[in-house]
């Protein structure tokens, strides 16, 4: 059997799958645990296997750096280490993917319907593919094109420094510097949590507070009430903190671009793009992917892809060993 899982510091998703005589997978059993209800990884393992069960091949898509097949997750207590779970699972196949190294390998396995173009004058072109994803943090990797199929590399890049762009970003990394005084990254503001310092930044500028707007240590989740508001526009402060977040989003992904040289395009992923597609479809996102100066020219007509499917990492960690062995590109 083959066991995957996306691994996440709000959600930890396990599936069990078979592989049947004529190649494709069938779904045995697939569960969703709250990640932050459990001590260690190794609990979800136990509540989720059934007894005697005899696992092929197991990946994981995990939320942290992965460093000698060992992961010291970024928003968990959780340490993982392929060696150890190669002795649990009783098999040599095992493998720890960075999440988004799990998120791009996954992209490759989407089916048209399941992407939405956001470059109108997008043309394909081959090459290397740039993915980035906002969601509890802000994750980004790179789909390497050797001339014949695409490689998944992970990195870290969405911890790399903010950079303003504007009189308006110089204040909000203004703001910013006094709550994070070591480092202010683009994960502080393109994350679920950048919505509440958006907001409140914005709120230091001028704007009435909403009223509708809970405290950030209410039960309520703060973020998801102020992009709600903000993508229909009932409150101005919402209204502009989800504009200037679509705004650092485009510009930070026309970042990775150039930084991967993307030419082959760009996917983005994450559980927020889904919640917020019409604030990107205005075209601030783009615009703002393509404003780089004398290098715009190179980014417009870059294809941006915007991924509907929630299962993208867990589908890439379910293919990661038939894709290494496989010669091809799998098709699209």
């Amino acid at each position: 059997m083959i066991l995957a899982g996306d691994i996440g510091g709000t959600k930890t998703v396990l599936s069990l799958l078979i592989k049947e005589p004529n190649g494709s997978l069938t779904c045995l059993q697939e569960q969703t645990y709250s990640s932050q209800q459990f001590p260690t990884f190794d609990d979800i393992l136990t509540a989720f296997l059934p007894a005697a069960v005899a696992i092929k091949s197991a990946c994981f898509g995990v939320a942290g750096p992965v460093v000698n097949q060992r992961c010291q997750t970024t928003n968990l207590p959780w340490l993982l280490d392929a060696a150890a779970l190669k002795i649990k699972l009783g098999t040599s196949k095992v493998k720890l993917l960075n999440d988004l190294e799990a998120m791009a390998l996954g992209m490759l396995y989407l089916p048209k319907q399941d992407l939405i173009e956001l470059n109108a004058e997008a043309e394909p072109q081959a090459g290397n593919i740039a993915v980035i994803a906002a969601g509890t943090g802000l994750g980004e990797a790179i789909l390497y094109w050797d001339g014949n199929k695409h490689h998944p590399i992970a990195t870290e890049g969405g911890h790399s420094d903010f950079a303003a762009q504007n009189i308006q970003q110089d204040l909000l990394l203004a703001y910013l510097r006094k709550l994070t005084p070591d480092h202010v990254s683009y994960e502080r503001i393109l994350s679920g949590i950048g919505f509440s310092h958006l907001y409140d930044f914005f709120c230091t500028q001028g704007f009435a507070p909403c009223p509708d707007v809970p405290e950030l240590t209410g039960g309520i989740d703060r973020n998801a009430v102020i992009s709600s508001l903000g993508v229909a526009g009932e409150d101005p402060c919402c209204t502009e903190a989800v504009k200037l977040f679509v705004e650092l989003y485009g510009a930070e992904t026309g970042n990775l671009a150039l930084k991967s040289m993307a030419t082959g395009g760009v996917y983005i992923g994450g559980g927020i793009a889904p919640k917020i597609l019409q604030a990107l479809q205005n075209g601030q996102f783009i615009q703002a992917f393509k404003a780089k100066g004398r290098l715009g020219a190179l980014l417009n007509k870059v294809s941006v892809k915007l991924s509907l499917n929630p299962r993208t990492p867990i589908i890439g960690a379910i293919n990661y060993f038939d894709f290494e062995v496989d010669s091809v590109l799998p098709e699209q």
